[in-house]
């Protein structure tokens, strides 16, 4: 049984930084995709970073040079480092995760989704 549960959304200024982490259970760990996405009320969910395999790195235009998506394998953790955070990155933030390689960011290919955490920038 999978499951991914998400900390450390919350509220900060514009300009501030934010670490968001999650918990991932039940899976084969070194032979996953795990992805952080994002969503505003009537927007589509949209991929934020990618990390394939504990080593592969790939982030949305739009963050690239502020977050950071990193895997702690001791602990089955999983953090996106969110620095210099902008008003446009208010949104709620999910962890996901699929089995394989990553493909891209594409939020329809992850299997397992998290809860997911607030994020809220003014």
């Amino acid at each position: 049984h999978v499951q991914l549960v998400e900390s450390g959304g919350g509220s900060v200024q514009t300009g501030g930084s934010l670490r968001l982490a999650c918990i991932a259970s039940g899976l084969t760990y070194s032979r996953n995709c795990m992805g952080w996405f994002r969503q505003t009320p009537g927007k589509e969910r949209e991929g934020v970073a990618a990390l394939e395999f504990a080593a592969s790195t790939t982030y949305a235009d739009s963050v690239k040079g502020r977050f950071t998506i990193t895997q702690d394998k001791s602990d089955n953790m999983v953090y996106l480092q969110m620095n210099s955070l902008k008003p446009e990155d208010t949104a709620m933030y999910y962890c996901a995760a699929r089995p394989t390689v990553c493909n891209g960011l594409d939020p329809n290919v992850y299997y397992y989704w998290g809860q997911g955490t607030q994020v809220t920038v003014s």
